[in-house]
């Protein structure tokens, strides 16, 4: 499990001061080079910057062959170190890059969202997107350390704290009935360090049972399933969403599956419903999208044996998985969304 460090952003001076290595490359894309790399450069030895288009689209093979490229005309070595300073695109193909060049370099994530704190940059899961696939290629690759801190959240708009809460919310209806309740008291706009540090647990604890996700772990996919299948579907569209904004959607429409199944009650149901849609608003999604949304859920990579295979809630604080849920349920649920 890599280490994550709540620490000032000077921390990370001692932190890369503890670490050998022959060179420091840090990888970013517009945003987190305007808005982010200024309040670390101070920080920083001798480094070569590696600058990326922003954006889910460009989270693709084409992307890490322009980051492979900058470390091949660099002559990085096997003992390279890679800063991976951005959200969870940055975070996930920085990691996978990483994992794979030369066999494997180390890196560190400096995550900037509040999605990515939460979620992206822990746990080891690298990967890209793939033939319009969400995270269909990848690996499970530790970061050397992660350095989470708020400061960060001063530079994003609105719809990127929005996208982090998903997660958060998530990870108390999967696991913390009270966390779940925190975050809705706290609300969205301003997070204390002790908040996103008790989400980070939730989700440490699960990896830590199950770090290649052959069981528990599944049940961080909760909403994911048709969370991913509508932001893969929108995502060359105006009609585009952040990932906990899809998921946020994903989340009322599998608590709908969770009811039907029997494993939420009716008072349960509601209760998640009417607080997700607070935030999470489905204008974008119509019925003759359903069965490309459909189709994208069948290539989760959850199912098995041809089934789709979702992780469901069992209750407000628990889940379960691996439940096989039928194409006819699916359209059910995407209908409590319109």
């Amino acid at each position: 499990m890599s280490k994550v460090y709540f620490q000032e952003l000077s921390f990370l001076k001692a932190l890369l001061a503890s670490l050998k290595y022959s060179q420091l490359f840090v990888l970013v894309d517009e945003n987190s080079k305007e808005n982010c790399y200024p309040l670390i450069g101070e920080y920083l030895s001798d480094h070569q910057i590696i600058e990326i288009v922003s954006g889910e689209r460009h989270k693709t093979l084409d992307s890490c062959s322009m980051i492979w490229n900058a470390l091949t005309n660099a002559t990085a070595d096997r003992q390279a170190l890679l800063l991976n300073l951005g959200g969870g695109v940055i975070t996930d193909m920085g990691g996978f890059c990483a994992g794979t060049y030369k066999r494997g370099i180390r890196f560190i994530n400096i995550p900037t969202t509040l999605l990515s704190q939460v979620d992206a940059s822990v746990g080891a899961k690298t990967g890209i997107d793939f033939n319009g696939y969400k995270n269909h290629i990848g690996l499970f690759c530790e970061a050397e350390a992660v350095l989470v801190n708020p400061k960060f959240h001063e530079t994003l708009p609105r719809n990127q704290l929005v996208s982090g809460y998903a997660e958060m919310l998530k990870h108390g209806l999967i696991a913390d009935r009270k966390h779940w309740q925190d975050c809705l008291n706290n609300g969205f706009e301003n997070f204390s360090n002790e908040l996103i540090q008790h989400s980070v647990k939730i989700k440490e604890k699960v990896v830590d049972a199950d770090p290649t996700e052959k069981g528990i772990r599944k049940i961080l996919n909760f909403g994911h399933t048709i969370g991913h299948a509508i932001e893969t579907h929108l995502l060359n569209t105006e009609k585009a969403l952040l990932h906990g904004e899809a998921i946020g959607l994903g989340m009322i429409a599998e608590a709908f599956i969770s009811k039907s199944k029997g494993l939420l009650n009716s008072e349960q149901y509601s209760t998640i419903t009417q607080e997700l849609q607070k935030i999470y608003q489905s204008s974008k999604i119509e019925k003759a999208s359903y069965p490309e949304i459909i189709r994208l859920c069948k290539q989760d990579k959850k199912n098995s044996n041809g089934q789709i295979s979702m992780s469901l809630l069992n209750g407000i604080g628990e889940a379960v998985y691996d439940i096989q849920v039928e194409e006819e349920l699916i359209e059910h649920a995407l209908n409590e969304l319109l």
